[in-house]
């Protein structure tokens, strides 16, 4: 009796881990949240007149005087890169087709600023933004204390602007 204890209590451990173990278990609200967006036809992030991401590099401002740029992210509507100095991350540099977000246009409607004539935001302390053509929108963001607004502003001008106002005709 004693040795069948001994075979019969593992065999029982092992198929009752067995079974819970291929039990399903009810999909957590992540799982519902992730099921719901992936279904969604409205809202979706890029729409297909976007702007593929490699049409902007062009208009990104060069590196130079001990700065670097280096792009990060490149995607339809979408393009990044940051801006080094001495091997620290200084800044960040954008430019997004708004037709993926159109109230972004907004922040720009009431603004009296301009660089390089095209009205800007300041969005902080640590962005600062151009509109071209009611189309893109041009980003510097701050990502070092030594990195100030008008850095920002004097990046801003350094994209071609004018350029990238040609690409959205």
């Amino acid at each position: 009796m004693r040795h069948l204890r001994k075979i019969l209590a593992p065999l029982l451990l092992s198929l009752l881990l067995l079974v819970t173990s291929c039990a399903s278990k009810p999909p957590s609200r992540f799982d519902q949240a992730q099921q719901q967006s992936s279904q969604q036809k409205s809202g979706q992030a890029v729409v297909k007149e976007s702007t593929q991401g490699a049409e902007f590099n062009k208009f990104f401002p060069k590196g130079g005087n001990g700065y670097e740029r280096v792009y990060t992210q490149e995607k339809k509507g979408f393009s990044e890169a940051k801006l080094k100095k001495d091997g620290k991350d200084v800044a960040m540099l954008s430019i997004s087709d708004i037709k993926n977000n159109p109230s972004a246009a907004a922040k720009y409607q009431q603004s009296t600023k301009t660089i390089a004539g095209y009205p800007a935001a300041t969005l902080g302390t640590t962005q600062t933004s151009v509109l071209v053509n009611n189309r893109y929108q041009v980003k510097v963001s701050t990502r070092d204390p030594s990195f100030t607004e008008s850095d920002r502003e004097a990046w801003l001008q350094k994209f071609d602007l004018n350029g990238l106002a040609r690409l959205s005709k």
